[in-house]
């Protein structure tokens, strides 16, 4: 079933937004090369415990895993394109990093993720990043009270095909805000105009993931990690956003982004930013 927020309840996601995304800005600063995943996933940990907030991965054990998820952050490298697990995985100079990261703040919940090079970045690269950057803002732009969830995937699908890239609809965004996943789906690809109708109040995350190659996708072994099947790399970009009567609300735009969150000044839960996290030893 699908559940619309009040103002107020969208207020309480955008602080668990803004959270979101101070930790992963405080995250990407610290993944330079040399750095494990492991030690960004302590170091996300730490800021959770700080913050007296709740990890939504550590622990999550839907029917396709082979474990329970053992890590509070996605940390997917190169060919991983989502879910990928923390490891003792050194990062190298110009590896593809993708992150993934959700917290329960106050009951409510937000989810993000953002991609970038390690070190020394190559066009290519870069060239995938800002597509799906770029169709995450489309997909946001038409995130409209009266719009049709097909207008948001089509916006998503119209960018990365544009760009030659694959695209898999498989695994896409979602409503967000009680749990992690709530309903509805939100495909990456899709039909202008079809779909179920927006409405004020619908909280989704919107994340296209795109490969570099092909459409094709594998899963590991730990039932987690997807990778592209042809090896090519990969990104991920998301936010969460709330669909609002004056358009489409980002709850998770980064610190001194323009996207402003619908949550008020006076939250209990400080916005993390660097020079303010606990230490972890990994690589400042």
């Amino acid at each position: 079933m699908v559940e619309l927020k009040s103002a107020a309840e969208i207020d309480a996601i955008g602080v668990a937004g803004r959270f979101v995304a101070g930790v992963l800005a405080s995250v990407r600063q610290r993944a330079t090369v040399g750095t494990t995943l492991r030690q960004l996933d302590a170091h996300a940990h730490k800021m959770i415990d700080a913050a007296g907030a709740r990890s939504v991965y550590l622990g999550y054990h839907p029917s396709f895993g082979a474990m329970p998820y053992p890590g509070v952050l996605c940390t997917s490298v190169n060919d991983a394109a989502l879910h990928g697990l923390p490891s003792d995985a050194v990062l190298a100079d110009g590896d593809l990093l993708s992150i993934d990261f959700a917290a329960e703040v106050g009951g409510w919940v937000a989810d993000s993720a953002v991609s970038f090079v390690v070190g020394t970045p190559d066009p290519e690269s870069l060239r995938l990043i800002e597509t799906t950057e770029r169709a995450l803002r489309a997909g946001i732009a038409a995130a409209r009270p009266g719009a049709r969830m097909g207008d948001i995937s089509a916006a998503i699908g119209e960018v990365g095909r544009r760009a030659g890239l694959g695209i898999n609809a498989d695994f896409g965004g979602h409503g967000v805000g009680r749990t992690m996943h709530e309903e509805p789906h939100v495909p990456n690809l899709g039909s202008a105009g079809r779909g179920m109708k927006l409405r004020t109040g619908l909280v989704i995350a919107i994340e296209p993931w795109f490969m570099a190659g092909g459409d094709g996708y594998l899963i590991d072994d730990d039932g987690w990690t997807i990778r592209s099947a042809d090896g090519s790399r990969a990104a991920h970009a998301e936010h969460t956003v709330a669909i609002t009567a004056r358009g489409p609300v980002v709850l998770t735009a980064p610190p001194g982004g323009t996207a402003a969150a619908a949550a008020p000044a006076s939250s209990r839960v400080p916005v993390p930013g660097p020079g303010t996290e606990p230490t972890d030893g990994a690589p400042a």
